[in-house]
């Protein structure tokens, strides 16, 4: 299964409490648990930007290839990680699911 990867840090604070590595580890043993491969995975990441915008260089990368098809599956920590505001994290959750594959979107977190 091809799988996207999104992983984001807003502020210093966050960066020092919850690092970009962080979330990666926790998403690998989600997929190790799901019995998903990890070797079709891409990563996209935004490190230092803020979620109360929605033009972000990682989340654009990835908005833009699963468009095109390019995932079976996009994998994130929790939904705020798209975005500050829940009106946006809805849009974009809807748009990444418009895009097919099995089950476009999951969340790893609690």
């Amino acid at each position: 299964m091809r799988m996207a990867l999104y992983v984001r840090v807003s502020t210093q604070q966050q960066a020092q409490s919850q690092t970009i590595e962080q979330q990666l580890e926790r998403l690998q043993a989600h997929c190790q648990a799901q019995q998903w491969s990890w070797q079709d995975v891409q990563i996209f990441r935004d490190e230092g930007g803020s979620s109360a915008t929605l033009r972000r260089p990682g989340l654009d990368r990835l908005r833009d290839q699963a468009a095109s098809g390019c995932f079976d599956q996009v994998i994130i920590t929790a939904p705020d990680q798209l975005a500050r505001k829940y009106v946006h994290q809805m849009l974009l959750i809807e748009e990444l699911e418009g895009h097919g594959g099995p089950g476009p979107l999951a969340f790893s977190g609690p």
